[in-house]
């Protein structure tokens, strides 16, 4: 029997310093942007290209106090999550708009200790600095689903002779 199967996992850096707030029942929720970033070799031209992609991530309740305290920009972490697509009417045209965003569940710091305070040196960016180049996107202030809990094992990979592909 197939079950659908609703699954992000990303490792980026973040492009601002995570931003808090709470609802008025009291929960925590932390939005940040996330850039992920590929290089491929572009056939005409025979050059690398670098290409970055931004993600909207929210994380609730204790895990985004976590965000919160520990992480700021040019931190490289690891986001587990599910997608979610939100609507509303905007209020200046009155069209409907959406926004797809991850609804971070699990994370991980990978920054090195000694690199993740505020005052310490970040790890060099990717080639062509795409991180810096790009601005980060902006969004109204979101609502989503409460879910959180943090691993106590980092994530690892399946040897690869266990790919089922």
């Amino acid at each position: 029997m197939a079950r659908d199967l609703n699954k992000v996992m990303l490792i980026g850096r973040l492009g601002a310093d995570p931003e808090a707030r709470s609802t008025p029942s009291g929960s925590t929720v932390v939005n940040f942007n996330l850039a992920t970033g590929e290089s491929y070799k572009d056939k005409n031209t025979g050059q690398t290209v670098d290409k970055t992609e931004w993600h909207r991530i929210v994380v609730w309740d204790k895990l985004g106090e976590i965000c919160r305290q520990y992480l700021h920009k040019g931190s490289l972490v690891y986001i587990e999550g599910k997608l979610q697509t939100r609507s509303w009417d905007d209020k200046e045209t009155g069209k409907k708009s959406y926004m797809t965003e991850v609804v971070c569940t699990d994370m991980q710091i990978l920054t090195p200790k000694s690199q993740s305070d505020k005052g310490g040196q970040m790890p060099p960016a990717p080639p062509s600095s795409v991180y810096e180049e790009m601005p980060a996107p902006s969004s109204p202030k979101a609502s989503a689903p409460r879910s959180a809990q943090v691993s106590e094992m980092p994530p690892s990979e399946p040897p690869k002779d266990d790919l089922p592909f």
